[in-house]
């Protein structure tokens, strides 16, 4: 197993924000797709804040987010993290990257809720640091 210090580092100018699911996500799906549909996309995880656990980083000189969540059904028998990025020109972006999922029926069995987690914020991790190449 790797050690932390192997992971990429997070540029500093994104700040993490677990607490709450930020604003800009409501407002951005919202100017999208309209309040009706954006209050479904990914089982509503951007308007009802109780999906648990979650990652999110924010870079406020960009205006920028980027936010790990679990984006399948509570009643699916695979759950899955997904990464969506805010983009600091505007919009909502699904970041595709290896699937993060697990299955409830066997919670114990690799990989499990927390495995999907980890690897989710280490694929979150490394593209804002492939992401801050880019500015």
């Amino acid at each position: 197993m790797s050690s932390r210090s192997d992971q990429p580092l997070v540029p500093a100018v994104w700040q993490r924000h677990d607490s709450e699911i930020l604003p800009l996500w409501r407002d951005r799906l919202c100017l999208e797709m309209g309040p009706t549909v954006a209050s479904r996309y990914a089982s509503g995880l951007f308007f009802e804040d109780r999906r648990r656990p979650i990652a999110q980083w924010f870079n406020p000189a960009l205006n920028a987010a980027l936010l790990v969540g679990i984006e399948t059904s509570a009643e699916w028998p695979v759950q899955r993290f997904g990464l969506f990025y805010a983009p600091a020109q505007g919009g909502v972006v699904q970041v595709r990257t290896t699937v993060h999922e697990w299955y409830t029926r066997n919670p114990n069995t690799p990989p499990t809720a927390d495995d999907a987690f980890t690897a989710a914020i280490q694929s979150a991790e490394s593209f804002l640091q492939v992401e801050m190449d880019f500015f």
